[in-house]
């Protein structure tokens, strides 16, 4: 269909079709925000085309603010090489038409020519670097335009890869041969010691130089939580107006985009990482050597190097990248056809991209964004799917170990110091001296003792203790030590990775254990985006401290993969001990035994990372579906974080779906009367789960297709489900619906919907007592969020009850006196709104995870036949009073509170037979496609 560009005021928005006017007026207020340089809060529910309106908003206002800096570069140049010229003979004109240098930056008693000169040589300068900057420019089009249109570059590209790959093949073959002779056993045995010792860090030369000619000035960041999203985000770029001259980059993690398949046979992301930096080191290495040009130092195995990390071929991925619009899957695709590497090309494509899209952690964690080469300084943000950013931020930033870890990463870096200790410069020695009585005292800490077996020491106190930063010091006796100087060093000498060679060199052959090692924060967050890794943790018989070590693996042995060094994870807690005394909080947990009891940092105040992000970018955006309250993202975030209130900037719109097409309920009790109350105390008693099951018994029912139910956490369905197969409600919800549950593991969730929608397709072909499927869910699982019910896949989402955090939990309890202490006034009295109490009581992300589940079912609420693309109504049933005090504005409008099971059924049938009756092609998607507006 052909783009439609519609005018809001002055401004020309490009859009795929005839925009609603709630998309006009979010794409006009996205406008104003980033040409006033603001913070701005945009809520568009799911389903009213908020990523296309971001789209549009967003790249109109880039296409416009550069125009209008190309016009003013031109005066610019043209002013400037005027007035140049002229000033060979009347160098005094200058300052008529230039800026003036100020008096305050003056020296006392410059004399009025040196000033002039001063300005002169400026101005000169100013000329000269907009002339370059054109010219990069029209040159670096000129070759995206060339390799657009010009399919004969690629191909010639291709064959001086192959012509290099063949001669690069023959030379090092020669090489082997002519390096033979005496004492190469010894030299090889030798070689393979010398990675592991301790020695300064190189950084890559090629880094710097691979993107230096390409920049660009303005840029926008867009980022979301999933690399589905981002995917989906990209998808929409490509059908916009804007997706073929808009030059995009899709960054992802080396687990997305790694080529090598030696590499991404290990599984884990911390492994994978690690492989892929000491491949690129030693293909530096292998360089040095090769100049130097002594055949005597003859390895016959040398050195792993990575294949795909070529100087050229990355360039020539690079063009390829900005050329056309990109995914992460078709990346990775382009980068097996080139044979370079999809994660640097998109790295090294970043200076001149228009569009940056990556997932939340590149962007809101400062090591990750500055080893990714991003920078944020002038340009625009686009958080997306922000309804949990603030818990995004305080996961990301927090970190946790366990007592296992920590006598592993002991033993295993005793027994390095022991080996190598003589090699080691005194510098060395003394941090890792400095690491192992770090190590020693969190293990005492916690009740242990480090020359034990974590897993066979008992501890005498159990429990749950919570420390300020400061007083954790104290008690662990470790205030004396420098942590910043530790944490430095552990960078630099990358020492954990040094440790992982070791023990894979010298460790035993592992056998898989059950248990699941303790990630901090941040690699949990990772790994929380993508399936499961495939590391086990290393058995307790292994933490043995004696120092000497096993022997080394054979190569032929087949070894099961294994997590990354325990000391990598140790680090990310180091590092947190660094932060303000008052932003964060220790967890000391004693369970029964050492190795399940764990010390965790906990993040209390996410501004101080986020501030930075504020500080730098020239205006950032929050969107979600599901943003009100607002005042937790005011308070906690923005305030915290320095930003004015006038420079705050709210945008909410409601949905397009008509009232008539969707019957939200508040079921308060069910079929026998059973008051439903599922607090934490109340919900596992065995009449309310029964109760439940008889409520879902019903709605099956009368609904057809599929029914989605959520849950508010994994334990609580697994304990309902348990209940139902043993009561026989299980089997009479299978009369009518098929059941399926979520499944744990995120590579699972595809073909769990698929046997859900094929399920549901042929009951609604062959007919008979079975009328769909029944999908058990959980509250901020990998099912609430991303995945779109549409059609017959979701005719009614069940909520059963609220996943409100458990009060007596410490991390909340601690959580909440913090905003009491942070948020209130200094008099003590407490403001209505804000503060520990309130945010628990409004529970603004329990509201906000109660919206987002159910919207992949709304916004594909249209009435229609049930083999027709239109949707019949969708239906939303709370079981849950609570919602009836005084946070009625954050639940759905139009809703409707059934006090028993006559009255919450009397309302739904006949809304079943009323909109079942109705032409598809009125209200809702229906009505969409008439207008020619193809939102899914």
């Amino acid at each position: 269909m052909a783009n439609k560009t519609p005018e809001v005021g002055d401004i020309h928005f490009p859009f795929p079709f005839t925009p609603y006017s709630i998309q006009k007026d979010f794409m006009a207020e996205l406008y104003q925000v980033l040409e006033a340089g603001k913070i701005g809060i945009f809520e568009s529910p799911t389903g009213t085309g908020k990523s296309l309106s971001l789209i549009c908003g967003a790249l109109s206002w880039l296409r416009d603010f550069e125009e209008k800096k190309r016009q003013q570069e031109a005066r610019l140049l043209e002013t400037g090489t005027l007035l140049l010229n002229v000033g060979k003979d009347q160098p005094s004109s200058l300052s008529s038409s230039c800026q003036e240098t100020p008096d305050i930056l003056r020296p006392a008693g410059e004399p009025d020519w040196v000033a002039q000169f001063v300005q002169k040589k400026e101005e000169r300068d100013l000329v000269d670097r907009l002339q370059e900057e054109r010219v990069r420019r029209r040159k670096r089009e000129e070759r995206l335009r060339q390799i657009r249109h010009n399919a004969q570059l690629k191909h010639a590209a291709k064959r001086v890869r192959q012509e290099e790959e063949e001669t690069e093949r023959l030379l090092r073959l020669s090489r082997e041969m002519l390096a033979g002779g005496p004492g190469a056993e010894q030299l090889e045995q030798l070689t393979g010691e010398e990675e592991l010792v301790l020695a300064e860090y190189e950084s890559d030369e090629e880094k710097g130089t691979a993107s230096g000619s390409l920049l660009s000035s303005e840029q926008i960041y867009y980022c979301s939580r999933t690399h589905s999203q981002l995917a989906q985000f990209v998808h929409e770029v490509q059908k916009s107006p804007f997706g073929k001259d808009t030059r995009l980059v899709s960054l992802g993690s080396r687990q997305n985009l790694c080529v090598n398949e030696d590499v991404r046979h290990l599984g884990s992301v911390q492994l994978i990482n690690d492989r892929c930096v000491e491949m690129q080191r030693n293909k530096h290495e292998r360089k040095s050597e090769a100049e130097e040009e002594k055949p005597k130092k003859r390895r016959q195995e040398p050195r792993a190097t990575c294949p795909f990390y070529n100087y050229e071929q990355l360039q020539l991925l690079r063009d390829e990248v900005l050329v056309e619009v990109k995914d992460i899957e078709q990346l990775v695709t382009l980068g097996k056809e080139a044979h370079a590497c999809p994660y640097y090309g998109s790295r090294f494509a970043i200076p001149a991209a228009q569009l940056v899209v990556l997932p939340y952690q590149m962007l809101l964690h400062a090591a990750t964004r500055q080893a990714a080469g991003i920078r944020l300084q002038g340009q625009v943000v686009v958080i997306d799917e922000a309804h949990n950013l603030i818990d995004t931020i305080t996961g990301i930033h927090s970190a946790e170990v366990s007592g296992s870890q920590l006598c592993q990463a002991h033993s295993q870096l005793l027994q390095y110091m022991e080996r190598y200790g003589r090699r080691l410069k005194a510098k060395n020695l003394m941090y890792i001296k400095q690491i192992l009585y770090l190590l020693e005292k969190f293990v005492t800490v916690l009740g242990g003792n480090i020359k034990q077996n974590p897993h066979s020491q008992r501890l005498s106190r159990t429990g749950t203790e919570l420390k300020t930063i400061n007083d954790f010091l104290f008690l662990s006796q470790i205030d004396n030590i420098n942590l910043f100087k530790v944490q430095r060093y552990c960078e630099k000498s990358m020492v954990s990775r040094k440790l992982f060679g070791f023990t894979e060199k010298y460790g035993a052959v592992l056998a898989p254990s059950r248990e699941q090692p303790r990630l901090a924060g941040f690699q949990q967050f990772l790994q929380s985006l993508q399936p499961e890794a495939l590391g086990e943790n290393i058995p307790s018989s292994h933490m043995d401290s004696s120092p000497s070590p096993a022997a080394p693996v054979e190569e032929g042995e087949a070894r099961v993969l294994r997590p990354s060094s325990p000391l990598m994870h140790i680090e990310g807690f180091l590092a947190a001990l660094t932060t303000a005394n008052q932003d964060g909080r220790v967890i000391l947990s004693r369970q029964g035994s050492l190795s399940q009891s764990s010390l965790k940092f906990l993040l209390l105040n996410p501004a101080v990372p986020f501030a930075q992000v504020v500080k730098e970018c020239r205006a950032v955006v929050i969107a979600g579906g599901t943003m009100q309250p607002v005042s937790d993202f005011r308070e906690q975030l923005l305030a915290c974080a320095g930003v004015d209130a006038e420079r705050v900037v709210e945008f909410s719109c409601g949905h397009v779906i008509p009232p008539d097409n969707i019957l939200p309920l508040v079921v308060c009790s069910g079929p026998s009367n059973q008051q439903l109350e599922f607090t934490y105390q109340q919900r596992e008693l065995p009449q309310m789960m029964t109760e439940t099951g008889r409520i879902l018994c019903n709605l099956c029912n009368v609904v057809p297709g599929g029914v989605v139910c959520f849950f508010p956490s994994y334990e609580y369905q697994r304990q309902v489900h348990a209940h139902w197969d043993k009561s026989g409600l299980l089997a009479r919800l299978a009369v009518r619906k098929k059941i399926f549950q979520e499944p744990k593991r995120a590579n699972q969730v595809e073909q769990v919907l698929l046997e859900y929608s094929k399920c549901i397709q042929c009951c609604g072909q062959v007919g008979g007592t079975m009328t769909g499927a029944l999908l058990l869910s959980v509250v901020g699982g990998k099912m609430s969020e991303g995945i779109n019910f549409s059609d017959n896949l979701g005719r009614c989402v069940v909520m059963v009850g609220m996943p409100y955090p458990n009060i007596k939990s410490p991390e909340l309890q601690e959580k909440m006196a913090y905003l009491d202490q942070t948020l209130n006034p200094r008099s003590g009295a407490p403001r209505e709104g804000f503060g520990g109490e309130s945010v628990y009581e409004g529970c603004q992300p329990v509201y906000r995870q109660g919206h987002q589940a159910p919207e992949g079912l709304c916004q594909h609420s249209a009435p229609g036949p049930a083999v027709c693309p239109p949707t019949y109504p969708g239906k939303a049933a709370s079981l849950d009073p609570r919602p009836c005090g005084d946070q009625n504005h954050l639940w759905p409008r139009h809703c409707c509170y059934a006090e028993g099971q006559s009255r919450r059924s009397r309302p739904l049938r006949p809304f079943l037979e009323s909109v079942c009756c109705q032409d598809p092609g009125t209200g809702g998607k229906a009505n969409r496609r008439k207008q020619g507006n193809p939102l899914t």
